[in-house]
């Protein structure tokens, strides 16, 4: 283990923004929680990230941890969201703090990031005074040290690390599918963070679940390598690898998703050049299906005001675009929609696209999506 802010930090941190849930669909099953936090903590493994946004999450982190370990025993990590869909002040945004920690009960962060910055949004973050917020939140031992995550071009990072030196890490969205992408640009931001020397917290290694089923002819070209080795177990440990890369959140579901993650990174081993050569086989094959990139965050559902479930939509013509299976596709799209809007009850607000960090032409996606699947 590399040292990052004077401790040997475990490469696998556990994000909080996917937790199991109960029968319907909505409650977060703590129970299940709880067994997950236990085989990670007796991992010996240590991080967990939520978000003031992430709905249940924070008081799911009590339940789970906070309640029930010493506080010298792991690092929690929040974050304070300042986009216009979230709030409309100054004040509402410095209120996520407190807010954070009555809901934890943490007593503070280890880290704390401005949550979610882009070139859309910076100014909020700039006006409402959320650097000196940060900086003096640390100064009262609220958090231990801030930074930001982030979601555009690496012209925006440097811009943001140049005006703004004292953020302590970066958390970006790195993964094997992403890494040459013009959009997401994985490794242009990686390679800005190496620049400015700010450790890296890795989001979306897996890209919301999606690479853990990888195509076919990934999904053959991983076994035919490593037989006994998950599709997943190739994403985490190529973010893993990276020099600079402080840890890897993975947003575990259930328990057998915590305990195939534990199986390769309580021990971390960097992919071997042999691998390196596999994933660059694997970008190859993936960079020649077209498909939609979402992550499954739900930034976009919150304010749509015909409440249409985007990312189920969007799961489901991906089954299509990715696999070909047109049944399976047919069959998710009409959960996503049993009791929501459909694809065309989409009004072309927009609102959605200003919330969405992967930048996606949403409205113009779920168009394709009622002329495909709604037929």
């Amino acid at each position: 283990m590399k040292e990052f802010f004077g401790v040997q930090m475990p490469r696998l941190g556990f994000g909080l923004m996917r937790l199991p849930r109960l029968a319907d669909g909505k409650t977060i099953d703590i129970e299940q929680t709880k067994r997950m936090t236990d085989m990670f903590i007796e991992a010996g493994l240590k991080y967990f990230d939520t978000a003031y946004v992430y709905e249940g999450s924070e008081e799911a982190a009590r339940k789970a941890l906070v309640e029930r370990y010493p506080r010298e025993d792991y690092y929690l990590t929040s974050k304070l969201n300042a986009g216009n869909w979230c709030v409309g002040s100054a004040e509402e945004a410095k209120r996520e703090l407190e807010i954070s920690l009555e809901r934890t009960g943490a007593g503070y962060f280890d880290f704390y990031l401005l949550h979610a910055l882009e070139k859309e949004n910076l100014d909020n973050y700039e006006n409402y005074g959320l650097w000196d917020f940060v900086r003096e939140a640390k100064e009262k031992g609220l958090i231990r040290h801030f930074g930001f995550s982030f979601h555009d071009s690496p012209e925006t990072l440097d811009a943001i690390l140049t005006k703004h030196p004292e953020a302590e890490v970066v958390q970006l969205q790195i993964n094997w599918a992403d890494w040459n992408d013009p959009v997401v640009a994985s490794r242009a931001n990686y390679e800005v963070c190496v620049k400015h020397n700010k450790p890296v917290i890795v989001m979306e290694p897996i890209k919301g679940g999606t690479l853990a089923n990888p195509p076919q002819g990934i999904a053959d070209l991983f076994a035919k390598e490593n037989p006994s080795a998950s599709a997943a177990s190739w994403a985490v440990r190529f973010a893993a690898s990276l020099e600079q890369v402080m840890v890897v959140l993975s947003g575990m579901s259930n328990i057998p998703q915590m305990a195939d993650n534990l199986s390769y990174m309580s021990e971390f081993t960097p992919l071997s050049g042999k691998e390196q050569a596999v994933i660059a086989k694997a970008q190859e094959i993936l960079a020649s299906i077209e498909q939609i990139p979402c992550t499954s965050c739900h930034y976009c559902t919150g304010g749509c005001p015909m409440n249409i479930k985007i990312p189920d939509i969007f799961g489901a013509m991906n089954r299509l675009l990715i696999y070909n299976n047109e049944a399976d596709a047919r069959r998710r799209y009409g959960n996503a929609t049993a009791d929501a809007g459909k694809a065309s009850d989409c009004i072309h607000c927009l609102q959605c696209e200003d919330a969405c960090p992967q930048h996606i032409q949403i409205t113009q996606w779920l168009e394709k999506a009622a002329e495909r699947l709604e037929a």
